[in-house]
């Protein structure tokens, strides 16, 4: 077989990049606990001694770390002074913890992935399940991390009022279940910004509820919310206001058995609220860099949960918009619109 010497060279540089790239995922994470990123943000430009003597850490350390970082691309360097700085951009996304963009949360999801790299594929090898319980701690870290961000940006602001109704309801003092709540994270933003509501925090994996039970004692929201062990398809509780999934139904064994519980657990005139990834109808139009983050994202995270669970119904964090409408319909709901889409997420509003 004949060889394209421009394609190959075209391959082996992406293979350059993605190998730098994976290298300095696990840098980033040295720059976030160890305080550089925000020790760096402080001040001005520094030397790598000037660094060190600022975090009492080894100087030859931190000028490879430093190094790699102006490579990447993450900060910048001047070879004239020989010192080291940050945008305002940079200090955006890798210091604030509360931007919409913070950049560090993710790869405590890739550092989990591959810590548990050669479990996953032997459950891919035997056609088996890894659950999300199985995984290593920094998953369930990295997932609050991550997707935090983007919910303390868009969730009051933007998600709730695009549905019908459902603002006005939690000023008033609803009654909600967070389903699959994870750290808690979605729960206690909207138990901040609705103190008259009920907000109960619902998740399988008893680790990440005692989490999300400390979360709300820091957080201060102890009055108006609850956090508890169950599944989807056995929480308990009838009359709810609002039913929220929070990018988790797509790994759930059973979803259409999911909607039917929820459908039940709502009030005649309630409302479920679920926020899935980003998404076209076809895979040559998810090829894409957004497309490629969830694709092996869901290789790795979404698919192996869903079939370790009963039914194994495997959508995915591609699902399109059909097969979740096929699952809303085969739960009971009769209306469904996606009143809001972003370049990383989809809203979708179901009501009975």
């Amino acid at each position: 077989m004949a060889i394209d010497q421009e394609k190959l060279n075209a391959l082996v540089g992406k293979f350059v990049n993605d190998l730098g790239a994976s290298l300095h995922g696990s840098a980033i994470l040295v720059g976030e606990q160890l305080g550089l990123y925000k020790a760096l943000a402080s001040g001005g430009p520094v030397t790598s001694e000037e660094l060190a003597k600022k975090t009492g850490m080894s100087e030859r350390y931190l000028r490879e770390w430093l190094a790699g970082q102006a490579a990447s691309g993450f900060v910048d360097y001047d070879p004239r002074t020989k010192r080291y700085l940050m945008t305002p951009e940079q200090k955006f996304t890798l210091t604030d913890e509360d931007s919409p963009v913070y950049i560090p949360g993710a790869y405590y999801i890739v550092a989990s992935v591959y810590k548990d790299q050669r479990k996953i594929t032997e459950a891919i090898r035997a056609g088996k399940g890894f659950g999300w319980h199985e995984h290593h701690n920094d998953l369930f870290m990295g997932t609050r991390k991550f997707f935090r961000p983007g919910y303390l940006a868009n969730l009051v602001s933007s998600w709730l009022p695009s549905l019908e109704g459902v603002v006005h309801k939690l000023e008033a003092g609803a009654r909600v279940a967070d389903v699959g709540c994870g750290l808690g994270a979605s729960t206690i933003i909207m138990a901040k910004a609705f103190p008259k509501s009920k907000f109960i925090g619902y998740d399988y994996h008893l680790e990440s509820i005692e989490w999300a039970n400390n979360a709300a004692v820091t957080e201060g929201v102890t009055q108006n919310t609850d956090f508890q062990v169950s599944t989807a398809k056995e929480f308990p509780g009838k009359s709810y206001d609002l039913v929220t999934f929070f990018d988790c139904l797509h790994d759930m064994g059973d979803p259409v058995g999911a909607a039917r519980h929820v459908r039940q657990s709502l009030k005649p005139d309630g409302t479920w609220m679920i926020v899935e990834p980003f998404a076209n109808q076809s895979v040559e139009q998810n090829l894409n860099p957004v497309g490629r983050i969830f694709y092996n994202a869901s290789l790795q995270l979404c698919v192996p949960s869903s079939l370790a669970q009963e039914v194994g119904a495997a959508l995915g964090a591609q699902a399109t918009d059909a097969s979740l409408n096929e699952v809303f319909r085969a739960g009971g709901f009769t209306r469904m619109r996606k009143p809001v889409e972003t370049p990383f997420n989809r809203v979708f509003e179901v009501r009975p």
